[in-house]
């Protein structure tokens, strides 16, 4: 029998969690039948046979649910391969949730680090919402490790942490000009070097934007916040001389950082939404949040992790209304799914809160842009 492996083993085989540019894709997709099936998982070498049977389990209700809409060949275009890529990921490892998603022209597995809510979904776009809580979960975000003399820059998603492509980094203080070299050890000279460092940074971060860990001691990230222009998104700091210390060392110090980071955001989204709502600038619940994120120009949408609504849309696509047959083609599984692939589509943004969160605006709001 299967059981979980250790963390040291398990993560030079571990499955890469989604990118943002790959659930771009995904979410860019429209073509029915399009099957999701997303399922939480145990972190093993291999799916336990157990959690297997259940991903062969909801491929079967998929299976039952295209087989009652005779839909020309379905069978050669989707539930054939769907069955070969349900085989094909029992075979393999595993992280905290698979998800499967297939349609007529698309094939793809994609392992989360979040757990997710298992069930099947049949609609005209797949089930994104859960790629887009693991990407708030765990987002990509980079990571400079400085010292009076050096400054690396390193690129994370997930656990993974490596150094960032591209000639700008590593920075050496002996890269500055002859001048600078000489006084590398005064405080001046330092002053010289991280203003390089945070000039290199910047560049990278216009083409790369993404949430910024410092690392080094107190007092040479005390003088690099000084001068730094780079730190509209600064998530934290981690103190100590880890110049050198290797990826695995550095990712556990990161990850509470990241995790209180995205608390702060929370917070700071349904500060936004106060905001406001007292200014005339927001909706709330399903069907408001819905018309207006098609009518009106969408800022943020906040809605809570555990907020699922099937439903169906009028002729006009503007209307919702609740539907409990799910199996039914004409029902959407989700239409929180719809509505946050909406909502970026039309250039907002998504704050995904805990459950409670928006009592008063019935589980999910929308802002809107003047």
């Amino acid at each position: 029998m299967s059981t979980p492996v250790s963390t040291s083993s398990r993560d030079a085989r571990r499955p890469k969690p989604p990118t943002p540019s790959e659930v771009t894709l995904i979410q860019a997709i429209k073509n029915y039948p399009a099957v999701s099936l997303l399922m939480s998982t145990t972190p093993s070498a291999r799916m336990l046979p157990a959690e297997a049977d259940q991903l062969r389990g909801l491929a079967r209700e998929a299976h039952a649910r295209l087989d009652s809409e005779s839909l020309p060949d379905v069978h050669d275009t989707v539930l054939a391969p769907l069955h070969e890529l349900v085989e094909g990921a029992a075979r393999g490892p595993t992280t905290q949730a698979v998800a499967v998603f297939v349609s007529a022209r698309t094939r793809k597995v994609m392992y989360l680090d979040i757990a997710v809510a298992d069930r099947v979904v049949v609609d005209p776009t797949f089930a994104t919402r859960d790629l887009v809580r693991a990407l708030h979960r765990t987002p990509r975000h980079v990571a400079l490790l400085l010292s009076q003399r050096e400054a690396r820059l390193l690129e994370g998603m997930g656990d993974e942490l490596r150094p960032v492509a591209g000639r700008a980094f590593p920075r050496l203080a002996g890269d500055a000009k002859k001048e600078e070299r000489r006084s590398s050890a005064t405080a001046r000279g330092r002053r010289s070097f991280y203003r390089d460092v945070d000039r290199a940074l910047g560049t990278y971060l216009t083409v790369h934007p993404a949430p910024l860990v410092l690392v080094g001691t107190q007092r040479e990230l005390a003088e690099f916040r000084d001068l730094s222009q780079n730190l509209s998104r600064l998530a934290g700091s981690v103190h100590g001389s880890l110049i050198t210390a290797p990826a695995a060392d550095l990712t556990p110090r990161i990850r509470p950082v990241l995790q209180a980071y995205l608390r702060s955001r929370q917070q700071e989204s349904l500060d936004l939404l106060d905001e406001r709502v007292s200014a005339g600038r927001a909706v709330s619940g399903i069907a408001s949040a819905w018309m207006a994120a098609h009518a009106e120009r969408p800022e943020m949408l906040t809605v809570e992790e555990g907020y699922f609504y099937p439903a169906r849309v009028d002729a006009s696509g503007e209307l919702l209304t609740p539907a409990a047959d799910l199996d039914h083609p004409d029902v959407l599984d989700d239409a929180v799914d719809e509505l946050i692939e909406a909502v970026l589509r039309r250039g907002g943004w998504v704050a995904l809160v805990q459950d409670g969160a928006l009592r008063d605006h019935d589980r999910v709001a929308l802002t809107l842009r003047r």
